[in-house]
């Protein structure tokens, strides 16, 4: 496909990991593209893509004041060393992931330089994803800092998707102290393009009916696959937005683009039929609430627990799950994070049990040495008690879950 070599070996180099590893998203979105026409009946679904705000950088920036507002890359800015990441100080001077360490430095004197930190990006990614939990089981990341979320079923109750896009956002920023921004749409691939729209730290939302219209305003340089070269050669034949894609025919498409010709023809109508799917079987449920006020009370906290029991049971219940293990994680007002867990066999079956093992957990740290702003509970070592014949396959969406007239 045009630009995947582009995109693989910036893959690479961002990111320091090992290439097969890296890859693997990027290749699974690529792949995937083949899927935009493979769903025979077309569902209206409701996505959000959820993409951090200059990742790595925002997280050093973070976790150290003295970073913060100023010109940042997370890489190395020796002779061979590569910007992972730049802050949004340090694009304004042209600094951008993939680039050289020195060209980095030419363009931006002041930048500062610091080493990634991927065992630190990888917990927070983990709290990320612990937070789309709270609003969706249907959860396909792509990256450590972004993801699709098909909230079609509103399993929170919170009532349309661009709420449920501003809800993650909030919990986002109030619990991990940093930002993201959203795209909200009926396909993943408007989905995916609307969350750059407003970055950084807003929502962009494209409903059903006005997809086609968008798309027609992208530059073509913005459809998966259309590197520097096929940009180039679109320019030449007089494609310049997906307007001009759209105007061409699918045979005339086949002739310049070969295999991308369908992708780019249905793309360019706003079409895309590909349902989020989850990577891999869940292996935990849970849930945490943040509080504006810190616990410090005995009382306080034991009724906080209760409400994070009710939360998660009803999570535990509605999916007929069964777990080995209960996990009670604090985070204080110094933001230290402890946890404390406790596995039993047989499973964890009943609501009794669940409770009896929390308030355990719970009562073995009181009193607590200082104020408390997170608590949450998790079920892990799952083991599913559904009948294998109802079982719905994991990460599949239903067959017209919803109808057009629901809120985005």
């Amino acid at each position: 496909m045009p630009g995947l070599m582009a995109i693989l070996s910036r893959g690479i180099i961002v990111f320091g990991e090992t290439p097969a590893r890296r890859c693997l998203p990027v290749l699974r979105e690529l792949s995937s593209i083949a899927g935009m026409t493979e769903d025979a009946t077309p569902v209206t679904r409701k996505i959000i893509h959820v993409d951090m705000d200059a990742f790595y950088a925002s997280v050093e920036q973070r976790d150290d004041p003295a970073l913060r507002g100023k010109p940042l890359a997370v890489g190395g800015s020796a002779k061979r060393g590569v910007v992972a990441a730049a802050s949004y100080e340090a694009r304004k001077f042209g600094v951008k992931s993939a680039m050289p360490g020195v060209t980095a430095r030419r363009r931006c004197p002041s930048l500062l330089f610091v080493k990634p930190r991927f065992e630190v990006y990888r917990a927070v990614s983990q709290e990320l994803h612990g937070i789309f939990a709270r609003y969706t089981d249907l959860i396909e990341p792509l990256s450590l800092d972004e993801a699709y979320l098909d909230v079609t079923a509103d399993i929170a109750g919170v009532g349309s998707a661009t709420a449920i896009a501003e809800a993650i956002r909030h919990d986002i920023k109030t619990e991990l102290r940093l930002t993201a921004s959203a795209g909200v749409s009926y396909n993943k691939f408007i989905a995916k393009v609307a969350s750059d729209q407003n970055k950084p730290d807003g929502v962009f939302v494209v409903r059903p009916g006005e997809g086609a219209d968008f798309v027609a305003g992208l530059p073509a340089r913005r459809f998966y696959g259309v590197g520097p070269k096929t940009a180039e050669r679109m320019s030449a034949l007089g494609i310049k937005t997906g307007a001009d894609i759209r105007d061409q025919s699918l045979i005339f498409l086949e002739q310049h683009f070969g295999k991308s010709a369908q992708y780019l023809y249905r793309a360019s109508r706003g079409e895309d039929y590909r349902s989020v799917k989850a990577d891999r079987e869940r292996k935990s449920i849970g849930g945490e609430r943040t509080y504006a006020d810190d616990l410090t009370e005995d009382g306080d906290l034991r009724e906080a627990l209760e409400h994070i029991i009710d939360v998660v049971w009803e999570r535990i219940d509605r999916n007929s799950a069964r777990g080995r293990t209960v996990t009670l994680k604090v985070k204080y007002a110094d933001f230290q994070q402890i946890t404390r867990a406790r596995s039993v066999s047989p499973a964890v079956a009943t609501r009794d049990g669940f409770e009896r093992l929390s308030r355990g957990l719970l009562e073995a740290l009181l009193p607590v040495p200082k104020g408390v702003r997170l608590l949450g509970l998790t079920l892990s070592s799952l083991e599913s008690t559904r009948n294998s014949d109802d079982e719905q396959t994991p990460g599949v969406a239903e067959v017209n879950p919803v109808q057009e007239s629901l809120a985005f």
